[in-house]
């Protein structure tokens, strides 16, 4: 059965940070822990339906794949879902968050994955109570800052706090304090800890850095590709570039029964 309803207009306009860096966020984004997909389906009251709000290249639509019947995922960017990783039980569509086009009363778990704070609350609550089955649930999934070694990291600070503060678009505040100055209208859910943890090689974290908004912001505005400038520097923390670190992000999550 095809849950989507409607076409949506997309003409509405939505801020649009990733869409020239879709191919690098597919390929470089980290994957999200296989147990963070196993809670979420035991809280979850059915597994016939899921839906990822803001979906990107699918990072997180693949992994509800492995425990929901069909999952659909939205994305108001064309570039991103024509990159997304396709998988049989996952359907993707262009459509904005907050106006999905899913039938009424068809989703079991909603999902935001590094994606609420891009969206226009007032609008998009709604459309969550509007799809969510009885005792639906919605988890907003983020991670904060990454982590590698003491030589790499304070190279990282020093270009996160400092070179990059004027580019960060204001959303990403929202991240950095955990998502608490966010409305969150659900029944709330204690959840565990989660760490997000990736094994790479210096080219691959590069290509990670370049998927950062701020880069791009900053390229946009000033012509100065701040990764080139401390390409150098990166290598020098790095060593090697061939030897494989371990690279991890605090992974966290807040999570309600939908009412």
């Amino acid at each position: 059965m095809n849950t989507f309803g409607k076409d949506v207009d997309m003409d509405r306009s939505f801020k649009d940070y990733f869409s020239r860096v879709s191919k690098s966020y597919r390929d470089y984004r980290p994957v999200y822990p296989r147990e963070l997909f196993e809670w979420l389906a035991g809280i979850a009251p059915k597994h016939d339906v899921a839906l990822d709000c803001g979906c990107g290249t699918g990072q997180a639509s693949t992994g509800l794949a492995a425990h929901f019947k069909r999952v659909y995922a939205v994305d108001p960017s064309k570039t991103q879902i024509a990159s997304a990783v396709r998988d049989p039980k996952v359907t993707y569509k262009v459509s904005a968050a907050e106006e999905t086009g899913l039938y009424g009363d068809s989703v079991d778990l909603i999902v935001a994955a590094q994606s609420l704070h891009w969206f226009d609350l007032a609008r998009f609550y709604p459309e969550v109570r509007r799809v969510a089955t009885q005792d639906a649930v919605f988890a907003a999934i983020f991670y904060g800052f990454v982590t590698v070694d003491e030589k790499v990291d304070e190279l990282l600070l020093h270009l996160y706090c400092d070179i990059l503060v004027p580019y960060w678009p204001r959303e990403r505040r929202h991240v950095d304090d955990g998502y608490r100055s966010l409305s969150f209208p659900f029944r709330e859910i204690a959840v565990p800890e989660f760490r997000m943890k990736a094994n790479w090689e210096l080219d691959r974290f590069l290509g990670y850095l370049s998927t950062w908004s701020a880069i791009g912001q900053m390229r946009s505005k000033t012509g100065i590709d701040i990764l080139a400038m401390m390409d150098a520097e990166l290598r020098q923390a790095w060593g090697n570039p061939k030897e494989v670190k371990t690279v991890s992000w605090p992974l966290n999550l807040r999570a309600g029964i939908v009412e």
